[in-house]
């Protein structure tokens, strides 16, 4: 609730996880797809939007179980070749919904993925960041998650400003206040 207004905490929020529901539920049948009544069964596996499930799990109503993001492929497939690894299509807010997931789920070892995943791909953004042209889309853009896209695009204007700072912009810039006098105090 730290970023209330947040689209992207928001849409974080959304990201379906699995939960296991530990009691029984009713007027609640509609959450799961299956079921031919308004109530859901004790044990019943269910698709929920995050903020939903973790709202249950605080309950004690329903356990969360890993997401599929994070599964043993993925986690192989990052340790081989994390740059290469297309994170975008498993889950485009990869290291957010990993981080607020970690806790509630009780696995220590998200934490080590995702800080492997982020310090293997964070070179490789930045390098690509300096030395791609000014394309409109690079292909590298469609692997990253939101978070990398957003250091992708401030790497990339960051290196067009010192380049039109190199090639002769402005050397100095007189501070505003400098320009303006004081007034005598009576």
């Amino acid at each position: 609730m730290a970023h209330y207004y947040d689209i992207d905490e928001i849409i974080v929020e959304e990201e379906l996880v699995s939960a296991v529901f530990q009691k029984a539920a009713n007027g609640v049948g509609i959450l799961d797809p299956s079921a031919e009544t308004n109530s859901v069964e004790r044990g019943s596996k269910v698709e929920l939007p995050f903020w939903l499930a973790h709202e249950l799990l605080l309950r004690q109503a329903a356990t969360i179980n890993i997401p599929a993001c994070f599964n043993q492929k993925t986690r192989k497939e990052i340790q081989a070749d994390a740059p290469c690894v297309d994170l975008r299509s498993r889950c485009p807010y990869f290291y957010e919904l990993g981080c607020k997931v970690a806790p509630l789920v009780g696995d220590r070892t998200i934490g080590s993925l995702l800080l492997q995943a982020f310090l293997s791909r964070y070179k490789e953004v930045l390098s690509k960041a300096h030395t791609a042209a000014s394309t409109p889309v690079p292909k590298v853009l469609t692997l990253l998650t939101k978070e990398e896209t957003n250091l992708y695009e401030t790497a990339q204007s960051s290196m067009t400003a010192f380049k039109k700072w190199r090639m002769g912009g402005p050397r100095f810039q007189r501070a505003s206040v400098l320009g303006r006098k004081r007034k005598p105090i009576d």
